[in-house]
């Protein structure tokens, strides 16, 4: 895979979440750059070009990177904290796509820099219309800073 083409990095450890997101983000035509990884500790090591993803060009950043709060190795708000804290990443527009309602965590993402936070719709056909929908605004209506 040509890893210099990855527009949306898609961090989501459980298989089935991965599976509905990317089926709708497929239907909207935005899965052709997509990579998904299965923890935050791999989407940090595609974004800093550790580990397996070495070879790719460290100033080649995604258009997005969608999280999920709950995930092995490195939770979503850890590599949000990261990815916000750092200079050379900091511009790129960061969703949580999560099954977490509490207030507390919805505050905290957005104070460390999330730009949007949206809970996973439990009824599929929702589900896949919610991600359409985000697909849509963050791939072809905004505009990147970088």
């Amino acid at each position: 895979m040509d890893y210099e083409d990855i527009e949306i990095l898609f961090a989501e450890d459980s298989m089935e979440d991965a599976m509905l997101t990317v089926r709708a983000l497929n239907k909207s035509g935005f899965t052709n750059k997509l990579l998904h990884v299965k923890d935050g500790a791999e989407a940090l090591d595609f974004l800093y070009c550790r580990g397996m993803y070495s070879e790719r060009n460290p100033k080649s950043h995604p258009k997005l990177l969608l999280l999920d709060l709950k995930m092995p190795k490195m939770s979503g708000m850890q590599v949000l904290e990261k990815v916000k804290s750092d200079e050379n990443l900091k511009s790129i527009p960061i969703v949580i796509l999560t099954s977490s309602q509490e207030d507390p965590d919805i505050a905290k993402c957005y104070s460390l820099g999330a730009n949007s936070y949206i809970v996973k719709p439990v009824d599929s056909n929702n589900f896949f219309n919610a991600i359409k929908e985000l697909g849509m605004y963050w791939m072809i209506l905004s505009q990147p800073a970088f």
